[in-house]
Parts: C-alpha cells; structure tokens; sequence
C-alpha cells in the first residue's frame, strides 16, 4: 500500500523543475489547439511556493468540476496571466503559431504588472515562443511534471472554456458550452445546418471544406 501511493505521489506534478532555478519562476501552458471554433487561450502562473492549493494537476487529468474549483484559490495565491490568439490569428499564422503568440502574450502579461516579472519559465511543450521576455525551458508533458505548469495549463482551460460558453448564448445550436469548439458530432451537424459562424477556424480543413461546398 505505501509503495502504491508514494508511486502515485511521484506522478503528480512537483516543484522539482522550479527549485532548479534561481528567483521567480514562471509555469506556461496553452488550452484549445484542437478546436474547430474560437481562440488558442495560454496562461502563465507563478506560484507562491508556500500557499499552493492542493490537489493541482494537469487540467486534462481533472473534472470541469475540480478545475473550477482550483482556478479562483490559483488566482487568490499566486500571480497570473492570460494570452489569447484570435481565429483570425490563428487562420493567418497557423495553429502552432497562434499557441507561440498566445504563450508570449501571457508571459508578457506578468511583465506588465507592477511587481517583478519571472526570471525563468517553464513552457509545455517542445517547442520555445520566440521573444520571451525571460529564459526558458520546454517540458514534454510539463503539465503532468511541473505544478507551475500544471496551474497555467488549469487557469487556461477555464478561461476558454468559460469563453466558449459565452460564445455558445451568442450562437446557440452548435453547442460550444459542452463541445468548447471541438468537432463533435453535435458540432458537424449544427455547421451542416447553420453554416461556418466568424468564431470557426477557416484554414482548419473540416471548416474549409464546408466553406468550398456552400
């Protein structure tokens, strides 16, 4: 039993990464590369070390219902930003390049408060933004590793899916509240009979084929 459950407290993200770095150390992370419908959404955390909500993981590994429940104790403990890549962004840079700018907006954002802005971040991923106002590090699979990252990657997910709730009261039938732009079942038959709304992602090939038939 003791063996089972320190191997299960060895999975859950730490702060190993960040106490390799000397000063403040930023965690970032992106939600909604896949959708078919509205922005890439990136979030940047810096933890305070001694007051962090329990229970933190990656977002992906919690119910809707956990992560709403950590983002406000996130934001009333540690300091956070968000980025966003509009559909418009996304459909001129590409997906992978609207995540990079979304990524560098939001670290920025921890720049353009008056306290002190990270000395180093933690970027999931492999792949680094160009421009970082710091040094950083990409982490394969960091929202599972680093608990900064695993907060941005929750602060994020909350953010856009929130997002796309509001979207959904604007363009009901397509059921963004409970998809959040992904190309459910449910969201194909709704652009068959609705059509392709401003928030779809154009340059995304199901959108484009929808756009060439009509």
């Amino acid at each position: 039993m003791a063996a089972r459950l320190k191997g299960k407290l060895q999975d859950l993200p730490n702060l190993a990464f960040e106490q390799a770095h000397s000063g403040l150390v930023a965690g970032v992370d992106e939600a909604g590369r896949g959708p078919w419908a509205g922005p890439v959404v990136a979030a940047a955390v810096i933890l305070d070390q001694d007051d962090i909500p329990p229970g933190m993981n990656d977002s992906k590994k919690l119910s809707a219902k956990r992560r709403e429940a950590l983002y406000d104790p996130i934001l009333a403990s540690a300091r956070a930003a968000v980025g966003m890549a509009s559909v418009a962004e996304i459909d001129e840079l590409n997906i992978l390049g609207a995540t990079m700018l979304a990524m560098r907006r939001a670290l920025r954002g921890l720049f353009d408060c008056d306290q002190q802005g990270p000395d180093f971040a933690l970027i999931d991923g492999n792949r680094l933004p160009p421009d970082l106002p710091c040094g950083a590090e990409t982490i394969i699979k960091g929202d599972g590793k680093s608990l900064s990252i695993a907060a941005a990657s929750i602060v994020a997910k909350v953010t856009r899916d929130r997002l796309m709730g509001a979207l959904d009261l604007q363009f009901p039938g397509y059921g963004w509240k409970k998809n959040q732009g992904y190309g459910t079942a449910e969201h194909q038959q709704a652009l068959q009979h609705l059509g392709v709304t401003v928030h779809h992602r154009t340059s995304f090939a199901p959108i484009q084929k929808l756009i060439k038939i009509s």
